[in-house]
């Protein structure tokens, strides 16, 4: 399934760029937006599908994800050195790709709110501080489902999920029940997924039509700045990881290339889990830690992926010329610090969170059609990174628990 959504997903957008090409050159402005106009019909079914699993989706895996936190009652200590480190490497991640992103500017430029149909959207009033504190409470869950507001989402399965967490196995019958709502909803995705050709191909060949080929440069500054951003990334990681472990993090690093090879050609950091686990077992890390850290970094601490989402947020705004001011961007970073947990096993997991978010800033969700022709290629490097980070992370977490074996520190 992902090597066959990978081909059509790129023939859709070279015959995107073609079909584009040749309309920029063929046709007048006025039939190129008409054009554009009529491709938006099948970008926007499939923004609506997206949006269509965001409440269903958001609220079960929180729900599961907070509830399941009961269990670090067991592990005491090791539970919360583990969401403490976990906490700090995805506000390093989110500063980070919001940082970077700002100085490279890779949107600029587009303005696609000046030329392009699919930006028409009225943008609601800026919400004043204490709006924005008194929204975030939900006067009602259906209200806030129907409406896919997420934060008063976040809140209701903040509280319902630790209320499951401490009726403990009274509520488990509760717990079941949205693990299983969850998984029905990984499925739906899988299914709304197969149509992202189609937006893919719409989405390019609207933009090109409009615009011409300059969107390649666009693409290129986008699809190499967040690499670069990674690179950087690993380096912060691996430059923590040395705090903790010295220079036997370069070891770890090391061992771990089969799993960060399977987690970048299948674009999954699920498919490298059994391979990372047994390479963490063989650096030294107790199966007791490893067996704990491990699955509560793929809802906790994907590193890559919260990047990407802040990283692809505020590119979306630049492209329609949206100035976000820092108390938006902070916001953002705080939203996307709750909402990307639970994520890890969602398919495109980082597109349903960033359409989540775009709505919360005023930002055109339309401009989700950008990143649909490069998200499978820039999945292959956060899925990489969210190797990296887990595995530096159980590491370092066995060393606080004095689980590491002695070998692996030695110099």
């Amino acid at each position: 399934m992902p090597n066959r959504l990978t081909t059509s997903v790129l023939i859709a957008m070279v015959l995107g760029l073609l079909v584009g090409w040749w309309c920029f050159g063929q046709l007048d402005v006025a039939q190129n937006t008409a054009l554009a106009a009529n491709l938006h019909v099948l970008t926007d079914i499939f923004l609506r599908l997206i949006k269509m699993v965001i409440a269903p989706l958001v609220l079960s895996t929180l729900v599961v994800g907070i509830a399941h936190m009961g269990d670090t009652k067991a592990v005491g200590r090791a539970g919360v050195k583990t969401m403490a480190w976990f906490l700090s490497a995805s506000v390093v991640s989110l500063t980070l790709g919001a940082v970077l992103v700002t100085l490279l500017q890779p949107g600029a430029g587009m303005n696609l709110d000046a030329i392009t149909p699919i930006a028409s959207d009225a943008l609601a009033k800026p919400q004043s501080v204490q709006e924005f504190l008194t929204n975030i409470v939900p006067t009602s869950i259906f209200d806030a489902m129907a409406q896919n507001k997420i934060l008063p989402m976040v809140v209701f399965a903040v509280f319902f999920g630790l209320a499951c967490a401490s009726l403990g196995p009274k509520a488990k019958i509760v717990v079941d029940f949205f693990e299983q709502i969850s998984q029905i909803m990984l499925k739906v995705t899988t299914y709304v997924m197969i149509f992202a050709p189609i937006a893919v191909f719409a989405a390019v060949a609207s933009v090109v039509a409009l615009k011409g080929l300059t969107i390649l440069g666009t693409y290129l500054k986008f699809v190499g700045g967040f690499l670069g951003a990674l690179v950087l990334l690993w380096v912060v990681l691996i430059g923590a990881g040395y705090l903790v472990l010295g220079k036997s993090v370069l070891r770890l690093i090391k061992g771990m290339r089969e799993p960060i090879m399977i987690a970048f050609s299948t674009a999954s950091s699920e498919a490298a889990y059994p391979r990372t686990l047994d390479q963490l077992e063989h650096f030294g890390v107790s199966r007791r830690i490893s067996s704990f850290v491990l699955p509560l970094g793929y809802s906790f601490n994907l590193d890559g992926s919260m990047m990407y989402c802040t990283f692809g947020s505020i590119f979306i705004a630049q492209a329609y010329d949206i100035h976000l001011d820092f108390y938006q961007v902070a916001t953002m970073l705080l939203m996307l610090m709750v909402t990307s947990k639970g994520m890890a096993a969602v398919p495109r997991g980082s597109l349903v969170v960033i359409a989540a978010t775009l709505p919360h800033f005023n930002i055109p969700e339309a401009g989700l059609a950008l990143l649909f022709a490069v998200d499978y290629f820039l999945d292959m490097g956060r899925s990489a990174t969210n190797v990296v980070g887990n595995s530096i992370a159980t590491a370092v977490v066995a060393k606080w628990e004095g689980e590491l074996s002695p070998a692996a520190l030695a110099e």
